[in-house]
């Protein structure tokens, strides 16, 4: 009656060891360590800097616990945070001797102290949020209106190339405010113009208006085009704020957006705020030029003459030092894709498409300058990098490629920069908060402490109140906490204030199954049923209660975790989670240590799980 098949306690014994494994690297604690990251987008990380690293350390004197090549970035480890200070230091002045033009960036960081076969296992701690740790706290308005301004300018110039292509003469295209204004000098050119605008570009709305004797026709984005423009822009901004974020060695940042026109930043463990502010207000941008091969720009080369007029040396990037034209052929806000492709011979590229209007920009300065190198050159914090120089082999357009790649790894990096060198929109810091280590150590001691403190509170009145079945009871109670944070680690969730929380609720939650479960064998008791029946009919009886509160409760916590964001989200998760862990410790474990201490007795007197009174 009471006794389970060795493969439900095989479930047990499996379930036990997987919530020791994964919840162990959680006690483990961080080693302080200095992250090394690209600081300029044409410089790569490889496994050649992960040797220069260990000679700048071993020159230096200072001793590492472990050197870790994760593909973007070069981990060193330290025994305590002065080795890592002084680390810091050697690095920042061999890596970059320039103070003022960093070719590297050499963040502190805190990195898992936990074994490496835990790892190898894929058990790894959680991490922890900003209000545990320590961070920086962002709030980013995004200037929509200078999104869809920056639409309005380009796609006037479309208008006008397309006009012009297509020999249709007006009297002027300007914009005002939130509209483009055609002018033109008689009724049938309006029309004709409208038709063919209609058909170039379908995202305008397009209306006619006078002005004394002159014809206008008005163009404003349609309404469902201006909220995609909106859209893109958004998450344009938060992909190259995630590129950006990546260079500041933070290893779990939060970016997500908050309502229609915001973005939250979260960059735990980061204390530098002004740091922080630089890397994301950066402003990069994109543009094409052609490279000047005339005699004085060659002379500019070699160091005997000065730089042509009209034209720029470049000596950073892939094919420099080179000369270029300053006067750009498009710029990365006309750039509509960029994909890793390959071309005709099977040799990596990249597929760039840009808009209308640079598309025929680029048709005409193409067609006269065939079997000419152009070059695409990024522009950031006022200097310019070269990125790659192509030959112009035939007439190109809006869609074309850039070939002679070394590989289909560069190809993928070149798209990544042109698809996310730019923000879309300016945007405005417009709330900022900076949480202290030392306030985050203290919220993670009271947080642990309460739990423990509730946890050892329900203890001893299961132990005083219900006896043996009270140790059991508690049993359960520990392997429900242990589930809960080995699924937390496993998931690599972010633990905040609000999830400790919940994690404390989920143990007053789980323990309510266990009381009941305890009452309702009580209530067999005292109607005189015999022990080992009465256990095996209060399992089953209390299941379907436990069963419909539980239910409950998670419909509850599914909606806080759909519609809640920020802290709300976070204490769903782990609400969410604990209920799941609570139905299994609460009834299936629980049960199973029940059975192993009982099941074998035939004839069972009397079971230890406090005072029953029966009536008189």
């Amino acid at each position: 009656m009471n006794r389970y098949p060795v493969w439900k306690y095989a479930i047990m014994v499996i379930m036990l060891a997987f919530g020791l494994v994964y919840t162990l690297p959680n006690l483990f604690g961080e080693s302080p360590a200095v992250q090394v990251s690209s600081g300029k987008a044409t410089v790569k990380i490889d496994t050649a800097m992960l040797a220069r690293v260990e000679g700048v350390l071993r020159k230096a004197g200072i001793p590492t616990t472990g050197l870790q090549f994760d593909g973007n970035s070069i981990k060193a480890r330290f025994t305590d945070t002065d080795t890592q200070l002084k680390a810091k230091d050697a690095l920042q002045r061999d890596l970059n001797p320039d103070a003022a033009d960093p070719v590297y960036v050499v963040a502190l960081n805190l990195l898992s102290a936990s074994p490496a076969w835990l790892a190898q296992l894929g058990a790894l701690p959680m991490y922890l949020g900003l209000d545990l740790r320590g961070g920086v706290h962002f709030l980013l308005q995004v200037d929509m209106k200078q999104a869809l301004t920056k639409r309005l300018d380009s796609t006037a110039a479309d208008l006008r190339s397309l006009l012009r292509e297509k020999n249709i003469r007006h009297a002027g295209i300007s914009r005002s405010g939130d509209s483009i204004e055609i002018r033109f000098r008689d009724e049938d050119t309006r029309a004709k113009a409208r038709n063919t605008l209609a058909d170039g570009q379908p995202s305008l709305q397009l209306s006619d208006a006078a002005d004394g004797t002159e014809f206008k026709l008005v163009a404003v984005f349609k309404p469902e085009a201006a909220k995609e423009i909106i859209d893109t822009a958004l998450k344009q901004n938060m992909t190259t704020l995630h590129n950006r974020v990546n260079e500041l060695g933070v290893a779990e940042p939060v970016i997500q957006q908050q309502g229609s026109d915001r973005i939250v930043v979260q960059l735990p463990g980061v204390q530098d705020t002004a740091k922080a502010k630089d890397i994301l207000g950066r402003t990069a941008t994109l543009e094409a030029r052609l490279v000047d091969n005339s005699v004085e720009a060659q002379a500019a080369l070699m160091g005997s003459g000065p730089v042509p007029f009209g034209s720029e040396l470049f000596k950073v990037g892939r094919g420099a030092p080179v000369v270029l034209r300053k006067q750009a052929i498009f710029s990365g806000d006309q750039l509509t894709g960029a994909q890793a492709t390959f071309d005709e011979n099977q040799r990596a590229a990249v597929g760039i498409q840009l808009n209308d209007g640079a598309g025929r920009v680029l048709r005409e300065v193409s067609r006269e300058n065939i079997k000419k190198p152009m070059a695409v050159v990024l522009f950031e914090r006022g200097k310019g990098e070269v990125l790659t120089v192509a030959t112009i082999q035939a007439e190109l357009g809006s869609r074309f490629q850039i070939t002679g790649m070394d590989s289909p790894a560069g190809a993928n990096d070149l798209a990544l920069l042109l698809r996310a060198g730019a923000l879309a929109a300016p945007m405005e810091i417009i709330e900022e908060r900076t949480i202290g280590p030392s306030l985050g150590a203290d919220n993670i001691s009271k947080g642990v402490n309460s739990t423990l403190y509730g946890f050892m509170a329900i203890a001893v009145f299961m132990l005083g109140y219900y006896l043996l079945f009270g140790v059991f009871s508690t049993l359960a109670l520990a392997l429900n906490l242990l589930l809960l944070v080995a699924l937390l680690s496993l998931l690599q969730a972010t633990l905040t204030l609000p999830g400790i929380a919940a994690m404390a609720l989920t143990l007053g939650m789980a323990i309510d199954a266990n009381v009941l479960i305890n009452e309702r064998i009580r209530e067999e008791l005292r109607n005189g049923m015999p022990a080992q029946t009465a256990i095996a009919t209060g399992y089953e009886r209390a299941w379907a209660t436990i069963l419909d509160s539980n239910v409950t409760t998670l419909i509850a916590g599914l909606a806080l975790l759909v519609f809640g964001s920020g802290a709300v989200r976070g204490f769903a998760v782990v609400h969410c989670l604990g209920i799941l862990t609570s139905i299994f410790s609460a009834v299936f474990f629980s049960r199973g240590i029940v059975n192993l201490w009982y099941g074998r007795q035939k004839k069972l007197g009397k079971v230890s799980i406090g005072q029953v009174w029966k009536p008189t």
